[in-house]
């Protein structure tokens, strides 16, 4: 599981990023947003700004992903005007009204979960691996009980994520639909199409990377709170 969150970071990388959410009465709603990351060692920071539509332009958030601890998490409401942290049992709340959660935003420490292999795991090229929160603290934040990952054998790239609630109900399954090869020849990809779908309320949101510069100089100054509201 390390080494797949691993092969997942992207580098220097900018993009036009499109989330879309659909109802269950197949009315949409779209978001339009400018991210920015850069990956530094085992840690990325990305930061993201929403330009699209009206009511949300002008949003922002910052995440500092970390690979052995807690990610760092901060968001400017321009109604508010202000920047604020965003605090670890926040982690679980909807990403701008879609079934994205801001946990999802980030790749996430392991170190929060106890890792082990279903017992299908292996078969059909694919690794089905379980990961469940250390204790009830760690759920809560995260808002599962446990999530099963299913990677494929060859290259560790993710297929998809399946979340069960306290019930032990599966409520929420990550699909990874679309990705391409890092730039440069190296090792690892860029997701560029990711589908979440909620299976207890019928509503499903979409992310769709647009335009992407992986070879973009970013300077790393980007990548302050105070520049959230710039």
């Amino acid at each position: 599981m390390d080494r797949s969150r691993d092969l997942t970071m992207s580098g220097n990388l900018q993009s036009t990023v499109t989330l879309t959410i659909t109802e269950k009465s197949g009315a949409t709603r779209t978001r339009v947003v400018n991210m920015v990351s850069k990956t530094y060692g085992d840690t990325e920071k990305r930061m993201m700004k929403f330009i699209d539509p009206a009511d949300v332009r002008g949003t922002a958030m910052l995440i500092i992903d970390n690979k052995e601890s807690q990610d760092d998490m901060w968001i400017y409401l321009p109604a508010l005007r202000r920047t604020r942290r965003i605090v670890s049992t926040e982690k679980g709340k909807s990403f701008m009204s879609s079934e994205f959660t801001n946990a999802d935003m980030a790749s996430g420490s392991n170190s929060d979960f106890n890792i082990s292999h279903m017992p299908q795991s292996g078969e059909n090229g694919l690794w089905v691996i379980e990961s469940v929160p250390m204790d009830d603290d760690i759920a809560y934040e995260y808002g599962f009980s446990r999530k099963v990952t299913w990677l494929e054998k060859q290259g560790l790239k993710i297929k998809k994520i399946d979340f069960y609630n306290f019930d032990g109900d599966l409520f929420k399954t990550i699909e990874i639909l679309r990705t391409q090869p890092k730039t440069g020849g190296g090792e690892g990809y860029i997701m560029t199409e990711m589908y979440a779908t909620n299976h207890l309320n019928g509503r499903t949101s979409r992310v769709l990377f647009d335009e992407l510069n992986t070879s973009a100089s970013i300077p790393d100054n980007t990548f302050i709170a105070d520049n959230l509201s710039r």
